[in-house]
């Protein structure tokens, strides 16, 4: 697909993976309909390209509001006249807690944003898709979604649904112009804990940070973005997600056992608390 003089949007743009692919398809021609529920962030990331100028539109909106994500596609022609891609970055993980532990209104939140959020952007922005002469659909996963991690029962369940919304999203149109792809990313350096109200217990995420090596969100944004340039249906950022997909098909049940020993620490310390 063409990037340049194409109009996206793409949500979870205040911070992140979505700010990076954001600021990539900018820079590369595109126009750009930042979405996010955090109105200062979007700011920041309008800061970043200030020659982009009327190229970038910024939208404060909850995902999880039916009602304000049908009402988007509307603000966007305005703004940008067309619509020819949409990429679902916007997420939040749960509290670091075994599923016994964790409230129903927490699971409730995470299922609203991660999986009904892109459900919305989805069914809105669809028909206006097919309308163009080429299109690109992506909904970003999570390496959760090949392999489990223990304490991330009910944030791995909602993208496993994302995972296979999108495989059905890319079986139903085969054959027509818009091209679907799905986005496992790994350890990417964003503060998705901080934007999901969400604490490590003990500074446990802190010491995985210094065993793992993660990607950075402007790697892994312009990992997305060339995705969508070659039409790529499935995209693995990071070793860890390669790694992980490989054993999760090859040995299924050993991979949840090893993720679940690495693991084994977290959980056991005191359940975090959800800030908001």
């Amino acid at each position: 697909m063409q990037i340049s003089d194409k109009v996206f949007v793409v949500t979870g743009g205040g911070n992140g993976i979505g700010r990076e692919v954001a600021l990539e398809l900018l820079r590369r021609g595109a126009r750009v309909a930042a979405v996010d529920l955090n109105e200062a962030g979007l700011a920041d990331t309008a800061a970043l390209a200030p020659t982009a100028g009327t190229r970038i539109s910024t939208h404060a909106v909850n995902i999880a509001d039916r009602a304000a994500v049908e009402a988007l596609p509307a603000a966007v022609i305005e703004a940008h006249g067309q619509i020819d891609g949409i990429v679902n970055v916007a997420g939040i993980i749960q509290p670091f807690v075994r599923l016994h532990e964790l409230p129903y209104e927490q699971i409730e939140r995470v299922m609203n944003v991660n999986f009904w959020g892109t459900v919305h952007i989805d069914k809105s922005f669809l028909p206006h898709l097919l309308e163009r002469p080429e299109a690109s659909l992506v909904n970003v996963s999570s390496m959760s979604a090949l392999v489990p991690v223990p304490g991330q029962s009910a944030y791995g369940a909602s993208k496993s649904a994302v995972k296979s919304l999108t495989e059905g999203l890319h079986a139903e149109l085969r054959g027509t112009n818009v091209a679907v792809t799905v986005v496992f990313p790994g350890a990417v350096g964003t503060n998705i804990t901080g934007n999901s109200g969400v604490t490590t217990p003990g500074g446990a995420a802190a010491e995985a940070g210094k065993e793992h090596k993660t990607t950075s969100p402007v790697d892994a944004g312009r990992q997305i973005v060339e995705a969508i340039a070659k039409g790529t249906p499935r995209v693995r950022i990071g070793g860890d997600a390669r790694m992980l997909d490989r054993l999760g098909r090859l040995m299924p049940t050993k991979a949840i056992e090893l993720i679940a020993d690495k693991m084994k620490d977290l959980l056991d310390r005191e359940p975090a608390a959800s800030g908001r």
